[in-house]
């Protein structure tokens, strides 16, 4: 096998991510992403410090893209609208990339700057979605992590096989988040 011409770091990346979506976040070896790219395993040092810096990478692009779609999603919206669109995105970006949003959770080093960046962004930005709703601060946060819960679990369930039932996940998934919505704006009368 004679390395390929013109590969770059943008290929090696795009390759990743496809064997990630494609056959799970553990299938990606660098043996599986050399013959991906028909290239010899070493060559892949040219572009990479190995697999676990390919994870981290494939860690962060995870975070950013994720951020980039909820930013999308909640352009010109508030309340429950930007909610409901976030959850929406949310589901979106996991149905087009398990793989890649998998790796978000596999990261070697999950506190490293950058990615920890990323993620404190994203937080920032569902926090500031929250602040039409009378939430204190801790509040906010506990409900940031009950979305995320609500998304990942929605998420991880359909990836599994598990709405097998003749009922539109999308439809489920809306009600879902009304149900979520309805409890917040109640929070406030349960102190």
């Amino acid at each position: 096998m004679s390395p390929r011409q013109g590969l770059d770091r943008g290929a090696l990346l795009d390759a990743a991510i496809q064997i990630v979506d494609s056959d799970g976040f553990e299938a990606l070896t660098l043996a599986a992403l050399a013959k991906r790219l028909d290239v010899r395993s070493p060559s892949l040092y040219n572009h990479i410090s190995g697999l676990p810096g390919l994870r981290q990478e494939l860690a962060l692009m995870s975070v950013q893209q994720l951020s980039l779609a909820v930013n999308e999603a909640t352009a010109d919206r508030t309340g429950d609208e930007a909610i409901q669109a976030i959850a929406a995105a949310y589901i979106g970006f996991v149905r087009q990339h398990p793989g890649l949003y998998e790796a978000s959770y596999h990261a070697p080093d999950l506190n490293e700057p950058q990615l920890a960046a990323c993620k404190t962004a994203l937080l920032n930005m569902l926090l500031h979605t929250l602040q039409p709703y009378p939430l204190t601060e801790a509040q906010a946060l506990h409900a940031v992590r009950g979305l995320r819960s609500l998304c990942h679990g929605f998420a991880s369930i359909e990836a599994q096989g598990g709405f097998g039932m003749d009922f539109s996940p999308d439809d489920s998934l809306r009600l879902t988040v009304s149900a979520f919505l309805h409890g917040l704006r109640h929070l406030s009368e349960d102190i």
